[in-house]
């Protein structure tokens, strides 16, 4: 097929969906964004309990939606023996299978991976959890925050005098979506070379530790003489580099290389500094930070303001940010321009803002109009269409509740 036949890169591959929240939606719902064909298996009778999560506008949620645009919903009893046939049957038509249940569910439902392979050995399986399929904790309950604590990112965060923070995004759920699609992709791939199915298990806490890119190799290799641990607003290991206090706000700053640290001095009105022995090197500047600190913000105090200081560093490219509030990042020039953030219109909710799809293709500049289904939407259209349902049989499997839908 040529490509510009082609809705989107994955145009033509279908996934089976059993996934619900947030880590295993988003692994779906950039698939979809790249023209996969989803069909999200809702259990009834509820389906995905995030569909209750805020914002709520007449029984609809804005966090369902954002997360789940672009799928098709099949709301079903998998406990009745209907139920599961019809999974079972979905499974032979589909090229991945992906889940993010506590591990050992999917198998309680018939559906792990030795089953599914028996029904379609060319399927390819991806499993999302907090810590793995295997391992000493991968039967304990978990989310994006307890894997967090596990690798070591919590201790990492905040004032050293103070408690750990958490941060007030789903960092882990939404990176290890990310790398279950790059990796289901990548089993296509091997298929399309092969013609072989696989399983594959991914973590949260995986994905969260695959982060650490100083912290461990530097215990590691200094034999634990270092240990790093959480330094607050400014980083432990390069200067400088972190928040300062600017005379309307807060500025990220980030000038660590030798040749910043000049260009920055010079951009103050210190030149004197570039050659004080105490600040020629990182190493040195990392001695004294809190000196380095209070010259950066003595400076930033003096300006006109925030912007005019932003002005005077970037022309001495030295990289630079406004610590943005949620409304200032949503109505950024930038953001909107690229689609960062985006409007999205949903014919119950209406129109609201939210983050865009983060991949840029060239042979696919645009992006799919994608909407998010009501429960149970789809039931008919996906038992018509992949199983060749009469809609006899499907009003029969209404009536006796194996499918169920809802309005929102």
């Amino acid at each position: 097929m040529a490509t510009n036949r082609l809705r989107h890169v994955l145009d033509g591959y279908k996934v089976l969906d059993f996934t619900q929240v947030l880590a295993g939606p988003t692994v779906t719902r950039l698939m979809a964004e790249m023209g996969a064909e989803i069909v999200k298996v809702e259990l009834a009778p509820a389906g995905d309990f995030s569909r209750g999560f805020p914002f709520l506008r007449d029984g609809r949620s804005a966090y369902y939606i954002q997360q789940n645009r672009g799928k098709k919903s099949l709301c079903v009893d998998v406990k009745k023996p209907e139920g599961h046939a019809i999974v079972a049957e979905l499974v032979g038509k589909v090229d991945v299978v992906v889940e993010n249940y506590a591990p050992g569910v999917i198998k309680r439902m018939g559906f792990d991976y030795d089953s599914v392979r028996a029904l379609n050995p060319r399927i390819i399986m991806c499993s999302v959890s907090a810590f793995g399929q295997t391992g000493p904790l991968s039967a304990e309950p978990g989310y994006d925050y307890i894997a967090q604590a596990y690798a070591a990112v919590t201790y990492m965060i905040g004032d050293p005098n103070g408690p750990p923070s958490i941060p007030m995004l789903g960092l882990g759920d939404v990176s290890t979506g990310a790398h279950a699609m790059g990796a289901i992709v990548a089993a296509l791939l091997h298929r399309e070379r092969t013609g072989e199915g696989q399983y594959l298990d991914i973590s949260i806490l995986d994905a969260y530790f695959h982060c650490q890119e100083m912290n461990v190799q530097i215990y590691s290799a200094s034999n634990g003489a270092t240990n790093p641990k959480r330094s607050g607003v400014h980083h432990p290991q390069i200067c400088p580099t972190g928040v300062f206090r600017g005379k309307e706000g807060y500025l990220i700053i980030m000038a660590f290389l030798d040749h910043q640290w000049a260009a920055l001095c010079k951009t103050m009105g210190r030149p004197e500094l570039i050659d004080d022995p105490r600040y020629k090197t990182n190493a040195l500047r990392l001695e004294h930070r809190d000196e380095v600190v209070g010259a950066i913000e003595a400076w930033l105090a003096s300006t006109a303001g925030d912007a005019a200081a932003m002005e005077a560093l970037r022309k001495a490219r030295i990289p630079v940010a406004p610590v943005l509030s949620i409304d200032q990042a949503v109505n950024h020039p930038h953001l909107r321009a690229r689609q960062t953030v985006r409007k999205i219109s949903d014919p119950i909710f209406g129109e609201f803002d939210a983050p865009g799809f983060p991949l840029r293709f060239s042979a696919f500049p645009g992006f799919l109009p994608l909407t998010a289904p009501t429960l149970g939407q789809h039931n008919r259209e996906v038992l018509e269409s992949y199983l060749g349902y009469s809609p006899e049989r499907v009003a029969s499997l209404e009536q006796s509740g194996v499918l169920q839908s809802g309005k929102c």
